[in-house]
Protein backbone atom coordinates (compact mmCIF):
# COMPACT_ATOMS: atom_id res chain seq x y z
CA UNK A 1 0.00 0.00 0.00
CA UNK A 2 1.34 3.46 -0.87
CA UNK A 3 1.73 6.13 1.80
CA UNK A 4 -1.20 8.15 0.42
CA UNK A 5 -3.44 5.08 0.34
CA UNK A 6 -2.56 4.43 3.97
CA UNK A 7 -3.23 8.07 4.91
CA UNK A 8 -6.58 7.98 3.11
CA UNK A 9 -7.62 4.73 4.81
CA UNK A 10 -6.73 6.13 8.24
CA UNK A 11 -8.56 9.38 7.50
CA UNK A 12 -11.72 7.57 6.48
CA UNK A 13 -11.79 5.62 9.75
CA UNK A 14 -12.75 8.83 11.53
CA UNK A 15 -15.52 9.78 9.08
CA UNK A 16 -19.13 8.74 8.69
CA UNK A 17 -19.06 9.15 4.92
CA UNK A 18 -22.34 9.69 3.07
CA UNK A 19 -23.77 8.78 -0.31
CA UNK A 20 -25.49 11.20 -2.67
CA UNK A 21 -29.01 10.81 -1.20
CA UNK A 22 -27.68 11.31 2.33
CA UNK A 23 -25.74 14.39 1.23
CA UNK A 24 -28.91 15.83 -0.31
CA UNK A 25 -30.71 15.17 2.97
CA UNK A 26 -27.98 16.99 4.91
CA UNK A 27 -28.44 19.99 2.65
CA UNK A 28 -32.25 19.84 2.93
CA UNK A 29 -31.99 19.87 6.73
CA UNK A 30 -29.78 22.97 6.81
CA UNK A 31 -26.31 21.49 6.59
CA UNK A 32 -23.69 22.64 4.12
CA UNK A 33 -22.50 21.01 0.93
CA UNK A 34 -19.03 22.38 0.20
CA UNK A 35 -17.60 21.86 -3.28
CA UNK A 36 -13.79 21.97 -3.19
CA UNK A 37 -13.24 21.11 -6.87
CA UNK A 38 -11.11 23.50 -8.86
CA UNK A 39 -12.70 25.86 -11.38
CA UNK A 40 -11.93 23.80 -14.49
CA UNK A 41 -13.90 20.81 -13.16
CA UNK A 42 -16.83 23.01 -12.13
CA UNK A 43 -16.86 24.61 -15.58
CA UNK A 44 -16.69 21.21 -17.28
CA UNK A 45 -19.25 19.33 -15.18
CA UNK A 46 -21.39 21.95 -13.46
CA UNK A 47 -22.18 22.51 -9.80
CA UNK A 48 -24.65 21.34 -7.19
CA UNK A 49 -27.40 23.91 -6.61
CA UNK A 50 -26.94 25.56 -3.23
CA UNK A 51 -23.48 24.12 -2.60
CA UNK A 52 -20.83 26.51 -1.37
CA UNK A 53 -17.83 26.79 -3.66
CA UNK A 54 -14.66 26.86 -1.57
CA UNK A 55 -11.47 25.80 -3.27
CA UNK A 56 -9.38 23.45 -1.18
CA UNK A 57 -6.63 25.95 -0.32
CA UNK A 58 -9.18 28.23 1.42
CA UNK A 59 -11.34 25.60 3.12
CA UNK A 60 -10.22 25.90 6.74
CA UNK A 61 -10.24 29.72 6.68
CA UNK A 62 -13.72 29.89 5.19
CA UNK A 63 -15.35 27.30 7.48
CA UNK A 64 -13.80 28.19 10.85
CA UNK A 65 -16.74 29.71 12.79
CA UNK A 66 -14.27 31.68 14.94
CA UNK A 67 -12.18 33.06 12.08
CA UNK A 68 -12.14 36.52 10.57
CA UNK A 69 -12.30 35.09 7.04
CA UNK A 70 -15.21 32.71 7.54
CA UNK A 71 -18.19 32.51 5.23
CA UNK A 72 -21.49 33.77 6.67
CA UNK A 73 -22.81 30.19 6.50
CA UNK A 74 -20.08 28.94 8.87
CA UNK A 75 -22.07 29.77 11.96
CA UNK A 76 -21.12 27.16 14.57
CA UNK A 77 -18.95 24.12 15.26
CA UNK A 78 -21.87 21.66 15.29
CA UNK A 79 -22.85 22.47 11.70
CA UNK A 80 -23.20 19.39 9.46
CA UNK A 81 -20.83 19.73 6.50
CA UNK A 82 -20.39 17.43 3.51
CA UNK A 83 -17.20 18.12 1.56
CA UNK A 84 -17.35 17.27 -2.13
CA UNK A 85 -14.45 16.79 -4.51
CA UNK A 86 -14.56 15.20 -7.95
CA UNK A 87 -14.43 11.51 -7.01
CA UNK A 88 -14.33 11.35 -3.21
CA UNK A 89 -10.63 11.19 -2.39
CA UNK A 90 -9.36 14.70 -1.58
CA UNK A 91 -12.65 15.38 0.21
CA UNK A 92 -11.88 12.71 2.80
CA UNK A 93 -8.61 14.39 3.72
CA UNK A 94 -10.31 17.80 3.75
CA UNK A 95 -13.08 16.57 6.07
CA UNK A 96 -10.52 15.24 8.53
CA UNK A 97 -8.81 18.63 8.48
CA UNK A 98 -12.15 20.19 9.41
CA UNK A 99 -12.44 17.72 12.32
CA UNK A 100 -9.05 18.96 13.53
CA UNK A 101 -10.39 22.50 13.30
CA UNK A 102 -13.22 21.57 15.69
CA UNK A 103 -15.98 20.72 13.21
CA UNK A 104 -16.90 17.18 14.30
CA UNK A 105 -19.85 16.80 11.93
CA UNK A 106 -17.80 17.29 8.78
CA UNK A 107 -17.69 14.35 6.40
CA UNK A 108 -17.44 13.76 2.68
CA UNK A 109 -19.42 12.41 -0.24
CA UNK A 110 -18.52 8.88 -1.30
CA UNK A 111 -17.69 9.07 -5.00
CA UNK A 112 -17.72 12.88 -4.99
CA UNK A 113 -19.46 15.05 -7.54
CA UNK A 114 -19.38 12.24 -10.08
CA UNK A 115 -21.50 10.04 -7.76
CA UNK A 116 -23.94 12.92 -7.18
CA UNK A 117 -24.37 13.38 -10.93
CA UNK A 118 -24.64 9.62 -11.58
CA UNK A 119 -27.42 9.44 -8.95
CA UNK A 120 -29.45 11.87 -11.06
CA UNK A 121 -29.41 14.62 -8.46
CA UNK A 122 -29.63 18.27 -9.60
CA UNK A 123 -26.67 19.85 -11.38
CA UNK A 124 -26.42 23.42 -12.65
CA UNK A 125 -24.36 24.24 -15.72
Amino acid sequence: MSAIDDLLARARQSLSRVGPAEAAAVQASGGLLVDIRYARLRERDGTIPGALIVERNELEWRLDPTGDHRLPEATHHALPIVVICNEGYASSLAAVSLHTLGLPHATDLIGGFQAWRAAGLPVER
